[in-house]
């Protein structure tokens, strides 16, 4: 057995490439430790983390309250099924609903947002007997393959898996699309508000009303996806809390817990309802571990207003870079946010991580996609928005 806490970073990356299967483009870099917006790569270097692993560490790296939460217990109970009732799992879901309007205070607990996206796709096509679902040529759901039959991003959909096909992709922002496609066989229309993956932009709010709208009128459901952006990451604890809509159903991961693997699917009682002992099931999902952590970063993200403080560190960032070179404009919301650059963005992504700052790619080959933790300062944006200055110059 290899003793890895005396390897350099040419070596763990060896090591992990020889067992690991080689699905991931990993940048050449291993990360180690993290503390608030920082992260420390084996040969002790320094980075701000604007990234944050996919949009994950909401909190930052290793939030002290998270961190206790889980070293509790952990010493008390790891894990226990679903089979019966946990002191964990009801604190969580009652932290959750918190974060909710009434109408949709019922969860359930999973393990990553793609199975919280499958999820909601079983409650829409159950509810509604219906097939059909409306979906964004740019959005992303995820991996899997029923998250996948309704993922319209080019590229990550391959014709080898068998997925689902009762999906219609329209362009994002386009409510006349989705007028023309909506119908008596759809069961939902599905969406990131703010699309990542596909390039970070918004639409004005009458386009997200429309969409309430045309799902009454069709007795579809709405189902925001919000993987990345809930949890306060976009000015308030959901989206559709910032543009006066509720879905019925919103999907919820990678920040939920602050690092630990956690789905979230909230939906209205009277989906709830509808639902029978046996229609949806998980193994790990709300276990003890995960809900300890999920339970923590609800309660901190009221407690300390960071939907709040994710607005006031975007107009810091959009008054910083509002006449810098070589930047076309910044699209996005509070603290997902994307970078539109007049040249390729992959080499300043490159040349930032160089200077000591991890930023995003995507599908748009200029914009850089900004998702730091909520809980970053204004000194440590302040370093990032001097850095690219100096390198678009």
């Amino acid at each position: 057995m290899t003793e890895t806490a005396s390897l350099d970073s040419a070596a763990l990356i060896a090591l992990e490439d020889r067992y690991h299967v080689p699905v991931y483009a990993k940048l050449p870099m291993v990360l180690v430790r993290g503390s608030g917006s920082w992260v420390w790569d084996a040969d002790g270097r320094k980075y701000l983390d604007l990234y944050g692993g996919h949009c994950v560490a909401s909190l930052g790296h290793c939030h002290p309250r998270v961190v206790a939460a889980i070293q509790r217990q952990a010493e008390t109970l790891l894990f226990y099924s679903n089979v019966v009732y946990n002191d964990a799992r009801a604190a969580a879901c009652e932290r959750l609903v918190a974060l909710v309007p009434p109408e949709l205070r019922r969860v359930f607990l999973c393990n990553s947002g793609t199975e919280a996206n499958e999820t909601a796709l079983k409650i829409a096509r159950k509810h509604t007997g219906r097939q059909r679902v409306i979906a964004l040529r740019e959005g992303f759901h995820g991996r899997t393959l029923g998250s996948l039959g309704v993922t319209g991003l080019p590229g990550l959909v391959d014709p080898s898996y068998p997925v689902a096909a009762a999906c219609d992709f329209v362009p994002f922002g386009d409510l006349h699309a989705v007028a023309d496609l909506i119908g008596s066989e759809t069961a939902a229309v599905m969406l990131e508000p703010i699309p990542s993956m596909g390039g970070i932009r918004c639409a004005p709010d009458a386009y997200y009303q429309g969409l309430r709208d045309l799902c009454d009128e069709h007795g579809a459901l709405l189902v925001f996806d919000e993987v990345q952006t809930g949890f306060g990451r976009t000015g308030t604890p959901f989206f559709g809390d910032g543009v006066g809509v509720q879905p019925d159903v919103i999907t919820g991961a990678k920040g939920a817990a602050g690092g630990m693997p956690a789905g979230v699917v909230f939906v209205r009682d009277t989906l709830s309802a509808a639902m029978n002992a046996g229609d949806q099931g998980t193994t790990f999902g709300g276990g003890p571990l995960a809900c300890a952590a999920l339970a923590v970063v609800a309660e901190v993200l009221l407690s300390d207003e960071l939907p709040r403080h994710a607005l006031e560190r975007e107009a810091q960032l959009r008054d910083a870079l509002c006449d810098m070179s070589g930047l076309r404009g910044v699209s996005g919301k509070g603290l997902l946010l994307g970078l539109d650059l007049d040249q390729p963005a992959k080499p300043i992504i490159a040349k930032l991580r160089d200077a000591g700052f991890l930023v995003g790619g995507g599908k748009d080959p200029q914009q850089i996609r900004l998702m730091p933790p909520l809980t970053i300062t204004h000194d440590e944006l302040q370093l990032f928005s001097n850095a690219l200055g100096m390198l678009l110059a």
